[in-house]
């Protein structure tokens, strides 16, 4: 059984203004090349399909046409819901679509597994969108469910999961111990975190969620795929790839990853704005990138980015870094304050105010609060 991990293809986001669409159809051109190359089984997407939970139509037009051209190549195709989107969205028409594609329905209590066959037998996949502790508490009345990691427990518990066959999990949750970049929404404080443990049943676990791929505490079978494109400033050291997971009998899982080359890269550039003009240092780079530009000149430059998207025409920030901008004390408080979630901002206030630190009851039901805040805004 070969099959591809995929996972937050956020289709329809728009970073500094700027729409990803096109990226997007070409990456995903890439990836059906892979699949043409590769022959794998199954392509198995781990959550976040879109970047809203209510996508614009050209994004759901986008979705269509990769769905439509997974089905030409009669792979099946294994999607789960994530926290950026809707589960009754996702799961539309699961029942009457092609018996080759598989949508998770919205958490029910119950998580039936997609069983495909090999020449090994049966590999059982498990889809299970993203769920939190209410969402799971809801159907099991009798069981504490106070943490994620109980949530997760709690639902692998109610799959009927044969432990001599090969399981799959598909989820999107954060893990404990997983590296995270600052375009992904995690719960601060711990509080949205899922311990590896509750993984043991399965051969392999495809995780969706974070953006950076990645096996947790070094094992490739709990692995994040990672996005296919770069969202953020944040993830520009980050090589994007398909995840390709091999299975043959019983605990013979290998891992690898072929990596994807985008249409625009996403980087930064250095240097005084002399240097960053002069034709010999950008000649033959490709200069249509995405760019964060960080000019390095002690005087501000007039009207520097629009001089500089003569020549550089994606730049989508500009900062200095000079002398100026490194002793500013209100300039270090603002990129603190920036960095940080509304959550973490709301903890500092009470602290200051109180003179004393959240207890725990409060930082988790205020970490509640946030969250339904935040749900309700979108």
């Amino acid at each position: 059984m070969k099959f591809f991990h995929l996972s937050d293809l956020h289709i329809g986001i728009r970073f500094k203004e700027y729409s990803l669409l096109d990226d997007q159809k070409y990456i995903f051109r890439k990836v059906f090349d892979l699949i043409d190359s590769e022959n794998p089984d199954a392509v198995v997407i781990a959550g976040d399909i879109y970047d809203k939970p209510s996508p614009p139509a050209e994004a759901v037009a986008v979705f269509d046409d990769f769905l439509s051209a997974l089905h030409d190549r009669q792979v099946h195709v294994l999607i789960i819901s994530g926290n950026h989107d809707s589960p009754q969205r996702i799961a539309f028409g699961s029942r009457f679509v092609d018996q080759r594609i598989h949508l998770s329905p919205a958490y029910d209590g119950s998580v039936k597994a997609v069983k495909i066959g090999d020449r090994f037998g049966t590999v059982s996949f498990y889809l299970l969108p993203f769920v939190k502790p209410s969402t799971v508490r809801q159907f099991f009345d009798e069981e504490p469910v106070p943490t994620y990691t109980d949530a997760i427990r709690t639902a692998i518990a109610h799959m009927d999961i044969d432990p001599g066959g090969r399981n799959v999990l598909v989820a999107h949750q954060f893990v404990t111990g997983a590296q995270t970049c600052e375009s992904e929404e995690i719960t601060v404080g711990g509080a949205g975190n899922v311990d590896r443990s509750v993984f043991a049943p399965f051969d392999y676990v495809a995780l969706g969620h974070l953006h950076g791929p990645q096996n947790i505490a070094g094992d490739p079978r709990i692995r994040y795929c990672g996005t296919p494109l770069k969202y953020s400033f944040s993830e520009i050291t980050q090589t994007k790839s398909v995840t390709v997971v091999e299975m043959e009998q019983k605990g013979a899982v290998s891992v690898r990853q072929i990596p994807l080359v985008p249409l625009h890269d996403m980087r930064e550039i250095r240097g005084t704005y002399n240097e960053l003009t002069f034709k010999k240092n950008y000649d033959g780079t490709a200069v249509d990138d995405y760019l964060h530009a960080v000019l390095t000149d002690e005087e501000d430059v007039p009207n520097a980015l629009a001089r500089l998207r003569t020549i550089y025409p994606n730049i989508l920030a500009l900062d200095y870094d000079n002398t100026r901008t490194r002793s500013s004390a209100s300039f270090a408080a603002g990129t603190a304050v920036a960095q940080k979630s509304a959550i973490e901002l709301f903890m500092e206030l009470y602290e200051k105010q109180n003179g004393q630190q959240m207890s725990e009851e409060q930082k988790q039901y205020s970490i509640a609060l946030f969250e339904k805040i935040r749900e309700g805004e979108r």
